[in-house]
């Protein structure tokens, strides 16, 4: 078995298949959150637009209008068609990244996770860099440009940007389920005293600017494909 396959499912010592906790929970959670928007969906058809908003519509409303504003401050508002993928994204890994705080590992701690977002990050940016400048050009502009002595650079250049990004969201999420889990057990049952605070700088604080560095890249490098 490959080493990926290996770190997705792993064998007990009687030879029965056990999944990774970080995967199985990941499809949990994209579960859940296609039963969540698929409820958003139906509330928002039922909605009366000539009433002021208010519950889970009002929420959506404030989600939407951020990550639009957010794409069209970072990409412009000739790129606005980018917030359902940026939204998405975000979406996940803000919800990925909290879950150790109801004691589940977070997806995003394991590579197979951060790699696999990182790689459609990757295919998305190429992807509108093609489709805006053709496959010539697009290949001339990132590898080429002004100074074609420098195509050794340009390549690793592109070449480092999914290890990059995926390790970072890795490494960050990784270290900080690793260090409250021996805070854990330095404190023993003190921990309930202490913890939370932690909690809320290793989990609330790490994860959300995780996904903010993850989103905010992945515009940055799109649009600068497509420019």
């Amino acid at each position: 078995m490959s080493p990926l396959l290996m770190s997705i499912f792993i064998g007990d010592k009687e030879g029965n298949t056990i999944v990774n906790p970080t995967v199985f929970n990941s499809v949990v959670l994209v579960l859940v959150l296609c039963v969540f928007f698929v409820i958003c969906g139906n509330a928002v058809k039922k909605a009366d637009p000539s009433k002021p908003s208010k519950g889970i519509v009002l929420f959506l409303e404030i989600l939407v209008t951020f990550i639009d504003g957010l794409v069209e401050q970072t990409m412009g508002a000739k790129h606005l068609n980018f917030s359902p993928f940026i939204g998405t994204l975000a979406t996940y890994l803000v919800c990925a990244n909290l879950l150790g705080l109801v004691g589940l590992s977070a997806p995003t701690s394991d590579y197979n996770v951060t790699l696999a977002l990182a790689v459609i990050t990757i295919v998305v940016m190429v992807g509108s860099g093609i489709k805006t400048k053709g496959i010539g050009g697009y290949l001339y502009d990132t590898y080429l440009g002004d100074f074609p002595f420098l195509l050794p650079l340009n390549i690793t250049g592109e070449l480092a940007k999914p290890i990059s990004l995926s390790f970072r969201l890795f490494g960050n999420i990784l270290s900080g389920g690793i260090i409250m889990s021996l805070i854990y057990q330095a404190l023993g049952w003190f921990s309930p005293l202490i913890a939370p605070a932690l909690h809320g700088y290793f989990d609330i604080f790490s994860g959300v600017i995780q996904t903010l560095i993850f989103i905010m890249l992945t515009m940055i490098w799109s649009q600068g494909a497509m420019e």
